[in-house]
């Protein structure tokens, strides 16, 4: 996968490590926009990886790429941070569209990764409280972010800069109790 980032037009690859242990060490200081991550390292499980690296890197999208279908390494790779997850036989050019997606604000998963998340809120009802706790304006920016509006298209439909949204994001991820553009969404579709 790094030779098609490599030579992919509109991208640069700002470097490759063998293990978590190794990006632990180097992304801090390589500060990549997106990162592809395996969640199947050698010691250090991607998903940790991820976990430990987040909180150092909040503008760095993480994008889960293995071979795991399974809703708890799905679940447990959101949770740790990660913004996407696809599958290792992606082709190419999907992988490419994904990189964009994410560096966009979107959240890019295979459509059998996204159908098990949508299940698991399907199975899960949400708090009507949870709903009941969002200002006006968080309910705005989340229907926003439900109808696909990107980070920058959310501020300019509301007058308000990236940084703005970004702090209202946050705020809607900790009160619905959700890691995820995905997740926020789905429990979003349940209030209404």
């Amino acid at each position: 996968m790094s030779d098609w980032i490599r030579r992919a037009p509109g991208f640069r690859l700002v470097g490759q490590y063998g293990d978590g242990e190794s990006a632990i060490q180097s992304l801090p200081s390589d500060k990549p926009e997106v990162a592809l991550m395996d969640i199947n390292l050698p010691g250090m499980s991607g998903i940790e990886c991820v976990r430990r690296l987040k909180p150092v890197l909040p503008g760095t999208q993480f994008v889960m790429v293995t071979v795991y279908e399974d809703a708890d390494h799905i679940f447990n790779a959101l949770a740790a941070g990660a913004s996407g997850y696809l599958l290792k036989q992606t082709p190419r050019d999907e992988l490419l569209a994904a990189l964009k997606d994410v560096f966009s604000g979107g959240s890019p998963m295979t459509s059998n990764i996204a159908r098990k998340v949508v299940q698991s809120f399907q199975r899960t009802s949400p708090s009507s409280d949870e709903a009941s706790n969002l200002s006006p304006r968080e309910r705005e920016v989340l229907e926003l972010l439900a109808r696909g509006y990107l980070y920058k298209e959310i501020a300019s439909t509301l007058g308000i800069s990236t940084p703005t949204v970004n702090t209202y994001i946050r705020r809607i991820y900790e009160k619905l109790h959700v890691r995820s553009r995905a997740q926020a969404v789905a429990k979003y579709g349940h209030f209404n």
